[in-house]
Order: C-alpha cells, then structure tokens, then sequence
C-alpha cells in the first residue's frame, strides 16, 4: 500500500469517529432539551410527589393541589432586603405569595408591575393576602433594593443569595425550580399552588382567588 493511500485511510477514520462523537453530543444535547421541555410543558397531567401530594398543572402552566392533600410549607425565615427579618409561618390565616427573583433576571423584571398592581389591589380591597419576595443570587442588597424601588414593590423580600431557602421546600412537592417561581400557601399554611415561569395579573388571580374563597 502506498504512503499516500494509507494517510488517506487513516483519516478517514479519524473524520468518521469526529463525525461519530458529534452525532452523539447533538443527540444528547437533544435528549437533554426534550426532558426540560418535557417536565415544564406537561399540560394538563398529574404527578404524584413522594411525600404523597398529588397535583394537576393547568394549560397555562399553573399547579394545584386539592385541599386535603396539600403539603405544609417549610419555615422560610431571615433577614429582608430592607434590613429587617421575616418568618413566614406567622403569616398563617393568610393566603401567602411567595415569588422568587433576582434582579438581575430578565423575567423577573417582566412580571414585577403585576407583582406590584395586584398586591396593591388586594391590600387596598382588605384581602387576606400577604406577599412575599425571595429575593436570590444577588451579590448585594442594593441591586434587589433598587428593584423594588424601580417597580414600587412594597411588599418585603427575604434575602437569599445562595438560594438556600428555595431547597426547603421538600422534594417531590410543588417546590421552587427555577427563577422566576411563584408558590402560593393557603391560610393554612400548606403549599396550594405553583408556576415556574413569569406571570401576569390574570394569573395570579387564578391562583389567589380559589383560595381567598375556600372555606
């Protein structure tokens, strides 16, 4: 075999096993997207959690759970943005909104005027409503003050820039997974409902009202 004729094989074989790892990372690159798209489009299913609370996600990706199989929220606790500190079980009687997000997310910013107008709105109605911001992987307090004063969000915010009080919420129930998140507790205190992704006024409505209305 000629010199020439054995570099020509050679690389062809280095083309097919550089085309061959290619296909593969695209395929699981691909696999990868089909899950994530998967577990936050799933219209309309339900899932059962480990500790036992089984929810319906909604066409407009909002997820219930019944009254009855709720599961309780964690203590979320600990110094504001504002400098003062915060425990959300002494909210209980009250329907508790609980959003998640940084300032320095894009979605955040779009879903903070409703954030602010409905809160407002059910403040000035006398609504049994209390809302509250987890505010995470900010470096400093600043940049989440000057949110909430660019938004004229009154309500408080934990501080939470290692995202720690998001992984108290246990798994297998409707935690917090991404940023932005909303989760909103009954007067119970119990984990009602959940959206992992930006929201408007009508939303949120959707998953105050039921709740202001049970008995």
């Amino acid at each position: 075999m000629s010199l020439s004729r054995a570099r020509a094989r050679r690389s062809s074989r280095r083309s097919c096993r550089s085309t061959s790892g290619r296909a593969a990372l695209l395929t699981a690159v691909a696999l990868a997207s089909a899950l994530t798209l998967t577990a936050c489009g799933d219209s309309g299913s339900k899932s059962s959690g480990s500790a036992g609370g089984n929810y319906v996600t909604g066409p407009g990706g909002i997820s219930t759970v019944a009254k009855g199989e709720r599961d309780e929220a964690p203590k979320l606790d600990g110094e504001t943005v504002d400098g003062k500190t915060l425990d959300t079980t002494a909210l209980k009687g009250k329907v508790v909104v609980l959003n998640v997000w940084g300032s320095w997310c894009p979605p955040c910013r779009a879903e903070a005027p409703y954030f602010a107008k409905v809160s407002k709105e059910l403040a000035d109605a006398g609504k049994d409503v209390a809302f509250v911001g987890l505010n995470t992987r900010d470096n400093s307090k600043q940049n989440a003050a000057s949110f909430e004063e660019n938004f004229q969000i009154t309500y408080p915010s934990l501080y939470d820039p290692d995202g720690k009080l998001m992984l108290r919420f246990p798994k297998g129930t409707l935690n917090a997974q991404s940023i932005p998140s909303t989760i909103v507790l009954d007067k119970e205190g119990k984990i009602a409902a959940r959206t992992l992704a930006a929201v408007n006024a009508e939303q949120l409505h959707k998953m105050i009202d039921p709740l202001l209305a049970e008995q």
